[in-house]
C-alpha cells in the first residue's frame, strides 16, 4: 500500500460570517493522510468535522491556511478545475444516500458518468461492475425505492466508485441504518480499503470509526486527538476513555 501523501492541511481555518457575526468554526487545523489509510473524523455536533470534510471533498473552501491534494494547493485553483477535480477523485457517500427513487439501481450508479466522454457501453460496464463490488448484482435492475436502506445506502457506495475515485467520503454512512444494515456498509467499505482504496470516514458512532485504522478527533474547531484506532479506547458516545 502506497504512503505517498495524498492530502496536506496547514493550518486550515474556516469562518462563517451571518449579519456581520463571524463564526470561527476551524482554527487551525493540520495534518497530513497518505494514499490507501482509512481515516474517522470524530467529533460532538458542532465542532468542525462536517465542515473540514467538505473542504477536503472540495464542496467548500477554506478562509485561511493550506491545502495540498497530491501537492497541489487547492486553494488557488478556481471553481470549474475544482469541480472537475471533485467529479475525478471524489467519491461520496452521505447519510441519506441521495438515490433517485424511481430509476434503477443501474442508472442511479450510471449517473457519475452520463456527462463524462465516456461511450455507453462502457459506462453501463463501470456501473455493472460496481454494483458487483457491492454485492447487489441481483438488484441492478430493481428501483432505488423498492431497496431496504442497506440495499440503498450500498447502492450509494457503487455510485461513488464509478467514476474510480481517489478518496471516498464517507459523511455518517450507517446513521439511518440499524446495526446489522451498518456493519455490512462498514465491511464493505472497509474491504475497499483493504484493495488500496483511501477512505475518510466522518462519523460520531465508536462502532463505525473502530472499522478505520486511525482517528481524528476535532472539538471546537481543533484537532484534540490524532492516534491510530488500537492505542485509543471509545466511550459508547465516541469520547475517548480516560
Amino acid at each position: 500500500m502506497s504512503k505517498t501523501e495524498l492530502i496536506t492541511v496547514t493550518d486550515l481555518k474556516k469562518d462563517f460570517i451571518a449579519d456581520d457575526v463571524v463564526t470561527r468554526v476551524l482554527k487551525g487545523v493540520s495534518f497530513s493522510i497518505a494514499a490507501g489509510e482509512f481515516v474517522a473524523i470524530m467529533g460532538p455536533s458542532g465542532s468542525g468535522k462536517s465542515t473540514l470534510m467538505h473542504i477536503l471533498g472540495f464542496l467548500d473552501r477554506a478562509t485561511g491556511g493550506q491545502y495540498l491534494f497530491r501537492g497541489e494547493d487547492v486553494t488557488r485553483f478556481g471553481d470549474e478545475h475544482l469541480a472537475k477535480l471533485r467529479n475525478q477523485e471524489i467519491g461520496f457517500v452521505f447519510q441519506t444516500y441521495n438515490l433517485l427513487p424511481k430509476t434503477s439501481v443501474l442508472d442511479n450508479v450510471i449517473l457519475p458518468l452520463v456527462y463524462s466522454k465516456i461511450k455507453a457501453r462502457e459506462r453501463e460496464a463501470r456501473a455493472r461492475a460496481a454494483i458487483e463490488a457491492v454485492g447487489l448484482t441481483y438488484r441492478a435492475s430493481y428501483l432505488s425505492n423498492q431497496l431496504s436502506g442497506g440495499e440503498q445506502q450500498r447502492v450509494a457506495i457503487a455510485r461513488a466508485l464509478v467514476n474510480d475515485p481517489s478518496v471516498i467520503f464517507a459523511d455518517e454512512p450507517t446513521g439511518n441504518l440499524d446495526s446489522k444494515a451498518g456493519q455490512q456498509v462498514m465491511e464493505i467499505i472497509q474491504n475497499l480499503n483493504q484493495r488500496g482504496r483511501t477512505v475518510i470516514l466522518v462519523t460520531h458512532e465508536r462502532d463505525t470509526a473502530e472499522h478505520a485504522k486511525r482517528i481524528l478527533r476535532i472539538r471546537d474547531g481543533v484537532i484534540e486527538i490524532d492516534e491510530p484506532v488500537k492505542m485509543q479506547r471509545l466511550a459508547s458516545d465516541g469520547e475517548l476513555k480516560k
